[in-house]
């Protein structure tokens, strides 16, 4: 299996993890039994419960974009250092910037905005493959 065609596999089992965490934490704020039910009118997440599930929202936002580029990639059998590194700089950039919305992480010393930065990171990973299809 080719390395792009890997990580996105990683990225999508990372995607179905998010839940497990987000719906813990939210099981524990709200109890258990009231997630096994219809789950109307339940009290709005917080913390880390409300955090992951933007994170997982943002997550598929980027998810999406990027397996329409890495198939399309694969489909016409482009795969060279630029596409493996690329897909190695999303896939780490995403756990990043996951690990920073989870842990509500927004600053490191002397870093503002390091979620946002991990977010860009990927975008412009994405968008360099993306140019990769067509010959640049």
């Amino acid at each position: 299996m080719p390395i792009e065609l890997a990580l996105l596999v990683l990225n999508a089992l990372f995607c179905l993890a998010f839940p497990w965490v987000y719906n813990w934490s939210y099981g524990r704020q709200v109890g258990g039994k009231r997630l096994m039910g219809n789950r109307d009118n339940l009290p709005e997440r917080q913390g880390l419960a409300a955090r992951g599930l933007r994170a997982h929202q943002n997550h598929l936002e980027n998810l999406v974009p990027f397996a329409i580029i890495i198939l399309v990639a694969y489909a016409i059998g482009i795969s060279n250092t630029v596409t493996v590194a690329c897909a190695v700089v999303f896939t780490i950039a995403r756990f990043a910037h996951a690990g920073f919305y989870f842990a509500g992480i927004t600053r490191l010393p002397g870093i503002n905005g390091v979620r946002s930065i991990a977010y860009f990171v990927s975008l412009f990973a994405m968008l360099i493959f993306a140019l990769q299809l067509f010959g640049t």
